[in-house]
């Protein structure tokens, strides 16, 4: 089982500025690559303070510049509030300035409030979603396409230069049902189960493979993001537990929740998990305890784990954890997943 880092773009001070928030994520993928992480992810969001990235496709583009061997993956990029038609071609100039290494993460958008101030109400994403990806594929694997549809009507036209690298597509899903059906499609698969229970993890996993045992597609990859973070004692894991439980406070309040955002800032509102059942279902252990929680996830046959770990800790911190992700961890879980298989 692989292990990328996820690029957690947390602007919680907004004095702190984008310089050097973007620059903190870009040391992130950096130190990433340098510890032998398979690749990292970047979130795309508009108009409020976490997880900022708007444009993740530059963003790629940047840490590929900066690397030369790691995986570098949109998770995701929100098709309902764009024109495909300008995007396949960002997608193909990205993926020959990534040198082939970009993996392609769409969804349909998770907050409301950003895509509903962006003209997308969040009962129209699935439906656009839907064509959208539809008229994506076309223009990436085919010439003169035209499209008579709900959201998209055109005339012929072809998407230059045409891709000479592959561009592999996942498809970010939680809920089961949406997940088999994709995985049966041949799609690989991005999905979490938040700060959700162990068992549905389980369920979200189960999905994945009936779908995938439907295509007959080789090499389809299940990725699972989870928040977690290798703590050297208990005082640190109860600290860090408090900074990822009122990180939940404001992502709550947008995903699913009421969507009150003041001046870009998203504000915190009550949740109803308690901190036991937070911290019951969230990876922030020590290394035994995180190595026998990896290495379930490899007996389940979960491809790769994109590690979540920064819940407003300093910089120096998220780095420190990586190292040590990578060098206590790592390795006893690839083990494990070698057995498995």
């Amino acid at each position: 089982m692989d292990v990328s880092h996820f690029l957690n773009s947390h602007l919680l001070d907004p004095k702190i500025g984008g310089k050097r928030l973007w620059a903190d994520m870009l040391d992130q993928a950096v130190h990433a690559e340098a510890c032998g992480f398979r690749g990292v992810t970047i979130p795309e969001h508009h108009l409020l303070n976490i997880l900022l990235i708007p444009s993740p496709l530059q963003f790629a583009v940047a840490v590929a510049a900066r690397t030369k061997r790691i995986e570098v993956a949109s998770s995701i990029c929100q098709l309902p509030i764009r024109d495909m038609r300008i995007f396949a071609g960002e997608v193909v100039q990205a993926q020959a300035l990534c040198g082939g290494r970009l993996v392609l993460g769409v969804g349909k958008g998770a907050f409301g409030f950003e895509t509903g101030r962006l003209g997308v109400p969040m009962e129209e994403t699935k439906p656009r979603f839907e064509e959208s990806l539809a008229v994506l594929e076309a223009l990436l694997t085919r010439e003169e396409v035209s499209w008579d549809g709900q959201w998209y009507k055109f005339d012929a036209l072809t998407v230059m230069p045409r891709p000479e690298d592959p561009i592999p597509l996942a498809l970010a899903i939680m809920a089961p049902p949406g997940i088999e059906t994709a995985a049966a499609k041949g799609y690989h698969i991005q999905t979490t189960p938040l700060s959700a229970s162990h068992g549905v993890l389980e369920g979200q996993v189960d999905a994945f493979h009936r779908g995938a045992a439907r295509s007959g597609k080789v090499g389809q990859r299940l990725s699972l993001q989870r928040g977690l973070f290798v703590v050297r004692n208990e005082a640190e894991a109860a600290r860090l537990a408090e900074k990822a439980y009122r990180y939940y406070e404001s992502f709550d309040n947008v995903f699913g929740g009421p969507g009150i955002v003041e001046r870009g800032m998203i504000k915190p509102l009550p949740r109803s998990q308690t901190m036991a059942e937070f911290r019951a279902n969230i990876l922030i252990c020590g290394r035994d305890e995180m190595i026998d929680r990896l290495s379930t996830y490899a007996e389940l046959g979960i491809d790769e784990v994109i590690s979540s770990s920064n819940f407003g800790q300093d910089q120096a911190e998220v780095i420190d954890m990586m190292s040590r992700l990578a060098e206590d961890v790592m390795p006893k879980v690839a083990k494990t997943a070698r057995q498995a298989a």
